[in-house]
């Protein structure tokens, strides 16, 4: 939705200006007509084509039927959001990088984005995710926040009727089957479904008409409250990648609304449990794996308040910490990243030279 793209030649990186959602053909020829212009202006040809993991991206497509025999590499979504944040700031050391988004396709086929990668750019390691929720309707979902509502209810065994009882029933009740048959619901660590999940139980809204409406509403209501706020609870589950449970954190947002509790509360309540959450899972990767670097990345660290506040506590705990500065967090700087894990690997001799 966010279309751009980088040419590499050496240590020189250029990056293209914004093109929009490429799902739409005024947008996706202008991309096309971009990449053409941009490589007779830098008198650029393309040795290896980086682009994303998901098959059906349009920017997949357009490597896929490019012209010649040019090598392809995918590059899995979240590891190019860390990239390029490491890319921005020079890093080739392993890190812990945190990247928490709406959707990314994940090397299971599920839809990641929150997302805790131990690695660098030329590899990672999936250490930690948020536990999978069934995304009822798909990418419906995104735009009617209330049906990730239902679905995080339904996993914590809340009562879905009670707390969404505004909804209209028949609209209630094909979302109730789509996660009891599980069809067209497909699972998600999305912290970005989360935030759309809290808002629309805390009463912000149910239907958004632009992306990420209820999480920007309810952080500005959060943001009018004092810093020192108690969390939620939540519980992080031990195996091969640490899943950290949710469950726990949606019954507390229900008890808060049972007692009142207005939305401001539980919005400013939620932040606070995402930067303790963010904390307790790289101290123990810390303590585990001997990282001392953190890097921040992906759509949802373009909440300010919940940025901050992460960045304080880590820098607290004695991370060193690193953000976007130049390039946007969100999929609007994926192609820095995608550029570097690709010539990474291609100098790593992982990809062909």
């Amino acid at each position: 939705m966010k279309g751009t793209f980088a040419l590499g030649r050496g240590r020189h990186a250029v990056l293209s200006h914004h093109l929009g959602d490429l799902d739409h053909y005024e947008a996706y020829r202008a991309y096309v007509e971009a990449i053409a212009h941009y490589q007779r202006l830098f008198a650029f040809q393309p040795e290896l084509l980086a682009h994303d993991l998901h098959p059906d991206y349009a920017s997949t497509r357009y490597a896929a039927e490019h012209p010649g025999e040019i090598p392809r590499v995918a590059v899995q979504h979240h590891h190019a959001h860390i990239a390029s944040c490491m890319a921005e700031h020079g890093l080739d050391e392993p890190v812990i990088g945190v990247a928490f988004d709406g959707t990314g396709y994940g090397t299971d086929g599920a839809i990641w984005g929150g997302e805790f990668l131990m690695g660098d750019c030329r590899q990672f390691r999936r250490a930690a995710h948020l536990r999978y929720v069934a995304m009822p309707g798909g990418e419906q979902a995104i735009r009617e926040p209330w049906r990730m509502a239902c679905a995080h209810l339904a996993d914590a065994g809340q009562d879905g009727a009670r707390w969404l009882a505004r909804i209209q029933e028949p609209a209630f009740l094909v979302v109730q089957q789509q996660l009891e048959r599980r069809f067209n619901a497909p699972l998600t660590s999305s912290v970005g479904r989360l935030f759309d999940a809290v808002a629309a139980l805390a009463g912000v809204r149910d239907r958004v008409r632009f992306e990420g409406q209820a999480a920007i509403e309810l952080e500005g209501l959060a943001s009018d409250l004092p810093a020192a706020c108690d969390s939620y609870p939540f519980v992080i589950q031990p195996g091969p990648s640490l899943v950290i449970d949710t469950r726990p954190l949606i019954a507390g947002v229900v008890d808060d609304l049972r007692t009142g509790c207005t939305a401001a509360r539980i919005g400013r309540r939620f932040h606070s449990t995402l930067v303790e959450m963010i904390a307790q899972v790289c101290g123990r990767l810390a303590a585990e794996h001997g990282l001392g670097t953190v890097v921040l990345s992906g759509g949802v660290f373009m909440n300010v308040l919940l940025t901050t506040e992460t960045v304080a506590r880590l820098t607290q705990d004695g991370f060193r910490v690193y953000r976007h500065q130049r390039v946007p967090p969100n999929d609007g700087g994926l192609c820095l990243g995608q550029l570097a894990v690709a010539a990474a690997g291609q100098a790593a001799g992982l990809v062909p030279g």
